[in-house]
């Protein structure tokens, strides 16, 4: 039988699938991070249809104002779907949208999670900060200046720096005193990097970093 348009609309309609394509599977990342700490709760915002974190965590909230990532997420078989065979013992088990723009308050409680992921959005941690339980963790990358300001930032420590070679990602939490030093002193300026929207380069950049709320 011949497909319908409506199967076909259904067969091209963005998913994490599709996603992966542009910015590969992360799936790798989360495990790391699992393996590193003990993560339950996480928060992924501008997290477009990147479902990774929920093969490694139990309960993952996604904000996004995507109109595409809303029918991605309301589609929950499709979403189960994507995630059988991918996940961890326990990962998956609850999984929230939240059709919202993260630098507005959200209707979500203040230190409700362990974990808060800003990658390649931003500028999460100025406006999200509040939903990070006490010790819990912050992952972001320099992108929009997340990492830059967090390291800038003295509730917050730095735990780890993540690697990416070859699809792989490998957590790196020795000799951390290497990273996170400016090419340039002067652009270490919490207001200079608001102003721009984009990280400071460093002299031993690395793919992402994770900090730790000091408890």
């Amino acid at each position: 039988m011949p497909a319908t348009v409506g199967d076909q609309n259904k067969a091209s309609a963005p998913s994490w699938n599709s996603y992966k394509q542009s910015i590969g599977d992360r799936t790798g990342l989360f495990r790391a991070l699992a393996e590193s700490w003990s993560i339950t709760t996480a928060l992924n915002v501008g997290s477009y249809l990147d479902l990774s974190p929920s093969t490694s965590i139990p309960s993952v909230t996604y904000v996004d104002t995507d109109r595409r990532a809303a029918r991605y997420f309301a589609n929950h078989d499709l979403v189960m779907s994507e995630l059988d065979g991918e996940t961890l013992p326990g990962a998956a088990t609850t999984i929230s949208f939240l059709p919202a723009d993260f630098l507005e308050p959200l209707d979500l409680a203040d230190a409700a999670f362990d974990l808060l992921i800003a990658l390649y959005t931003g500028p999460a941690w100025d406006s999200c900060a509040r939903y990070l339980k006490p010790s819990g963790l912050f992952l972001a990358n320099s992108s929009h200046g997340d990492a830059s300001l967090a390291a800038l930032d003295s509730r917050l420590a730095l735990v780890g720096a993540i690697h990416h070679r070859d699809g792989r990602y490998r957590i790196d939490r020795d000799n951390l005193a290497r990273y996170l030093v400016p090419k340039k002193p002067e652009s270490a300026s919490a207001e200079l990097i608001r102003a721009s929207g984009r990280g400071i380069a460093y002299t031993n950049p690395a793919f992402a970093y994770v900090f730790q709320l000091r408890g």
